[in-house]
Formats: C-alpha cells, sequence, structure tokens
C-alpha cells in the first residue's frame, strides 16, 4: 500500500483479490499490522526463489506480495483499525520488501548472464533500486500541492504495484536483466518528469 494511493494495477487485479481476502480475515484475531510483516515474510520468500534460481516462485512471489500488501489497509478499514503508525509502518516494510526482491532479481540476473556482463547487471539493479525508492520519496516529499499530484498521468506510471507486476512479468519469461533495464529506465524517467513538473507547480511557492 503505498500511500493511500491505489496505481492501476492495484486498482484493476490485486484489489480484486485482496479484499475477498481481507473480508475472510475480518473476524481472526490478525492485525494489519501483522499482516504487514506477512507481506514482508512473502516478499524475502520472493528473494529467496531468485537467489536458489527458482525463478517462477521468485516471480509469483514478487506479485504475490504486492496483493498481500494490499490486504493490511483493507483489514485496517473492515476492523476500523487504521492509524498513523501503521500507515507509517507500512510504509518502511515495503522499502525492505522492494529492496530484497529487487537484491534478489539481480542476483538471478546476474548468474544469468556471462562474466563479462555481471558487473552491468549490478549497476542496473543499483539504477532501478534507487529509482524505485526515489518514485516513492517524491511523492511523500512533494509539499503545497494536493496529495494525489503525482498519482495520474506519466508521473504515476512507476507505482509500487506497476513495478511489481514488471518483475513477475518479466521474470515469468526468464528476463531478469531485461527486466531491471526497464525498471532503471521507467523508475528514474519518472522522477525526472516528477521533478519538473514539481518546479512548474512549486514556482514561487
Amino acid at each position: 500500500m503505498e500511500g493511500v494511493y491505489d496505481g492501476f494495477v492495484s486498482r484493476y487485479l490485486n484489489r480484486h483479490i485482496s479484499r475477498p481476502i481481507a473480508r475472510a480475515l475480518t473476524h481472526t484475531p490478525l492485525t494489519p499490522n501483522q499482516v504487514s510483516f506477512i507481506s514482508l515474510a512473502v516478499a524475502i520468500g520472493s528473494f529467496l526463489g531468485f537467489v536458489y534460481g527458482q525463478y517462477i516462485v521468485g516471480a509469483l512471489l514478487a506479485q504475490a506480495s504486492s496483493i498481500v500488501d494490499g490486504v493490511d489497509g483493507d483489514l485496517a478499514r473492515a476492523k476500523k483499525m487504521t492509524s498513523a503508525f501503521g500507515g507509517f509502518l507500512d510504509a518502511i516494510l515495503d522499502r525492505y520488501a522492494d529492496a530484497i526482491i529487487l537484491l534478489g532479481l539481480t542476483v538471478w540476473a546476474a548468474k544469468s548472464v556471462g562474466a563479462d556482463l555481471e558487473v552491468y547487471v549490478w549497476i542496473t539493479g543499483f539504477l532501478a533500486l534507487s529509482g524505485s525508492f526515489l518514485v516513492t520519496y517524491t511523492r511523500a516529499r512533494i509539499d503545497h500541492v494536493p496529495r494525489n499530484f503525482f498519482d495520474k498521468g506519466i508521473t504515476s506510471a512507476a507505482s509500487r504495484d506497476v513495478r511489481l507486476l514488471l518483475i513477475m512479468v518479466g521474470a515469468l519469461t526468464g528476463q531478469g536483466f531485461a527486466t531491471l533495464i526497464v525498471l532503471a529506465v521507467l523508475a528514474n524517467m519518472v522522477v525526472v518528469l516528477r521533478l519538473l513538473s514539481a518546479r512548474r507547480a512549486l514556482a514561487g511557492t
């Protein structure tokens, strides 16, 4: 859950799965914060899948982590347990999940190419991770404009739900390095576009 914003993938795919799961969990002792940790655990499973060469497992668990990440917010609303700390905790755990999934993807991709390309895989993985974090950071740091300023159009194209879906699709096709390239280009392009949009919007403030 990236703030209160649902990206395209969350809105039209993930929520159709996460909401029924949340409804089923409403009458259990499970708390939204515990679900946030479960989402991180699924992300760690994705990492292990990639590291041990089980890239289909890694791909599916990356997307599963994205879906479970939506359950905590749905469950919090259903149980009337929404809190500022819960949102803060979820955001922190999401960043750890992003990092560990991308690290696993990078390790797998590096093993899949020749030694002469390995260094380029690691550089691309770093750029993908940096761009992913900056996409989230730019949204968190924009001030003096509506909270949904970056939630429409091209500046929303690298939201977390989109990035994790790309990881699943790319990994399922066995294209680890290509997936990292797409993520690095897309995320950093969106960061640049957000900088330009913010410059215009914040001029004179």
